[in-house]
């Protein structure tokens, strides 16, 4: 239960430094950052596992900085495919 509600947080974050940094007119709120926060925490953790190990995989449960970022790269890629899918400009 406990990692449930780590994911969610980190999820959370992880979206919401994504759209710091590629900001844009996203109405989705709360409940979509944090969804596509997740998304990207794990496709982030998995590129991240892929070249450099598990050291950068948060995936495994162990949070290091490197991982952190991975899940935020993640995120701002989840969330420019989010924006082409549904049409709207992945430029702000």
């Amino acid at each position: 239960m406990i990692d449930f509600i780590v994911w969610i947080i980190l999820g959370f974050v992880a979206g919401y430094l994504a759209k710091l940094i590629m900001p844009g007119p996203d109405s989705g709120g709360f409940i979509l950052t944090t969804i596509l926060g997740i998304v990207g925490a794990f496709v982030g953790g998995f590129i991240g596992r892929q070249f450099f190990g598990s050291g950068a995989n948060i995936n495994d449960g162990g949070f290091s900085f490197i991982g952190i970022v991975f899940a935020v790269i993640g995120a701002i890629a989840v969330l420019a495919i989010y924006r082409l899918v549904t049409g709207r400009s992945v430029r702000a």
